[in-house]
């Protein structure tokens, strides 16, 4: 079979949770349903950092964000990584991104031989976070999002999202008409349903309010939380804002709302694939980069490790490839690079180095052996590492300052009962220990993020006194080649621009 083209859609802050396709009873995405059951769904996926900027870096270059530096919202990508977008490159593919990716610093590519669009977030080292002064709070979000959702006529999300849908539509119809008989890997990377939880009125609209359901896991007091989720109360200053179950509710229906309308963006995606030609030989790939905890524990937004956090969707849908059906082993963003490799019909010993493994064969119905995947948050809100384990039966939280924290996800879905304390529990708790203590060395890393903090921070000072770099990517159109220009004939670009024109038929 011919190297197949990839299109690779990414939601950004999508819980799995919130989903039909995972159960989720109100939120509507007929377009994100249809390829859940046309295709494979991996019900359980786990970001390898609830937090965008490590986990899209992470899921890019197959490593846990920790082992290329990827700890926070403004650290540098190094151009000398290798990314999935470099190792399709070699194997003859066009890659190209269109939105999102949160790159920093002055390589805006990272292996994409084009782009689209510029980013939503600086490239520069405004963000990085102080872990060197813990009374030194870096606020990136407090409640304001929730307490002001509902529907607006415009936003900057929406106009950036507009913007990355119609670009990657263009590109889609531009390919079909192009010479150039390379296979291509398409990312389409949208912002939302990130906060704020704002949408057009067609698709609020779409819920009734009275339908919108509240948290499955009511607010849990401050004294029977675990350490990790009272620091990012303070980090949010939850405590700060009164949160009424109708509040609640209508932060929800503007998620699901932005939902809907990210729903409406992959259907606009395949519409474009089967009028052009090109949905054949593609496989369509949806994923987003960590969820959002939408008041489940009375709990907000990301960085933390519970299930609306951590659990993302991830969908591939090929029918002439991957017979229907759903996933039930664990796995994890940092798969993609590997199954990346693999679909593009390279192999795994080509990979200079990876922390995941290709998905392809559990995608064609294959038994794997299971495996433990790892998660880290090492940004805002904490002041040490934090981990977790997760394999097909256990969570496990690991901090060297915290108690650790486990769950049976079999009998308690819902991680209501940390059984780290049981006694009972005792040999799995200290078996995940060891391997914690074997993957990470919490000390050593610590000292290595408060360092490359101190060079960020330093180095954004600098060049904030004179001319500041100019590190954001600016798209570029050769006017000269677009419509009938550079001299040539009207009907000879009328005649290759025609995707159903009879020269173009075999």
């Amino acid at each position: 079979m011919t190297q197949p083209n990839i299109l690779f859609i990414m939601a950004d802050q999508m819980s799995a949770d919130a989903l039909p396709f995972h159960g989720h009873r109100v939120v509507r995405t007929p377009a994100l349903s249809r390829l859940a059951a046309e295709g494979v769904v991996f019900e359980n996926v786990y970001c390898n950092s609830p937090l965008c900027g490590p986990s899209r870096l992470s899921m890019m270059s197959g490593r846990l964000p920790a082992a290329i530096g990827a700890y926070d919202n403004a650290v540098e990508f190094a151009a000398s990584t290798p990314t999935f977008a470099h190792y399709l490159r070699r194997l003859g593919y066009v890659t190209c991104l269109s939105g999102k990716m949160h790159f920093v610093g002055p390589d805006q590519l990272h292996g994409y031989e084009e782009r689209l669009t510029t980013d939503i977030y600086p490239s520069d080292f405004g963000w990085t976070p102080n872990w060197g002064e813990p009374d030194a709070k870096v606020q990136f979000q407090d409640m304001q999002n929730v307490l002001e959702a509902g529907p607006c006529a415009r936003s900057m999300q929406l106009d950036y999202d507009e913007e990355a849908a119609y670009q990657a539509v263009r590109w889609i119809y531009d390919r079909a008409r192009s010479d150039d008989e390379r296979p291509f890997m398409l990312t389409v990377s949208f912002t939302q349903p990130h906060d704020p939880y704002v949408a057009l009125p067609e698709f609020w609209d779409l819920y009734d309010p009275a339908e919108i359901d509240l948290p499955a896991v009511p607010a849990i007091p401050s004294d029977q939380k675990d350490a990790h989720s009272r620091r990012l109360h303070e980090h949010y200053s939850v405590g700060e804002a009164e949160v009424t179950d109708d509040i609640i509710r209508r932060t929800r229906h503007g998620y699901y709302a932005s939902i809907s309308y990210i729903d409406s963006k992959v259907a606009e995606l395949v519409a474009a694939l089967e009028r052009s030609g090109l949905a054949e030989n593609t496989i369509v790939i949806f994923a987003s980069d960590h969820g959002d905890m939408m008041g489940e524990r009375g709990m907000y937004y990301k960085k933390c490790f519970f299930e609306w956090s951590v659990h993302v969707p991830l969908i591939f849908h090929a029918p002439d490839r991957f017979a229907p059906r759903r996933v039930s082993q664990v796995v994890s963003l940092v798969d993609m690079l590997a199954t990346f490799v693999e679909l593009g019909g390279g192999k795994g010993k080509d990979i200079l180095a990876t922390d995941g493994a290709s998905i392809v064969g559990l995608a064609m119905g294959e038994e794997t052996a299971p495996r433990i995947i790892a998660a880290e948050y090492l940004a805002e809100g904490v002041f040490e590492p934090a981990f977790m384990l997760r394999d097909d039966k256990w969570k496990f939280l690991y901090s060297e300052i915290d108690p650790p924290v486990l769950f049976d996800m079999i009998a308690d879905p819902l991680e209501l009962s940390n059984l780290a304390a049981n006694p009972e529990h005792a040999g799995t708790v200290e078996g995940f220990s060891r391997i914690a203590r074997e993957m990470w060395n919490a000390a050593e890393l610590k000292a290595r993020i408060v360092e490359d903090q101190d060079r960020r921070r330093l180095v954004h000072r600098a060049h904030m006194t004179g001319r500041a770099p100019a590190w954001d990517y600016q798209p570029f159109t050769d006017a000269s080649q677009q419509f009938v220009r550079a001299g040539k004939w009207t009907v000879e670009v009328e005649a290759k621009a025609h995707l159903d024109s009879p020269s173009r038929k075999p």
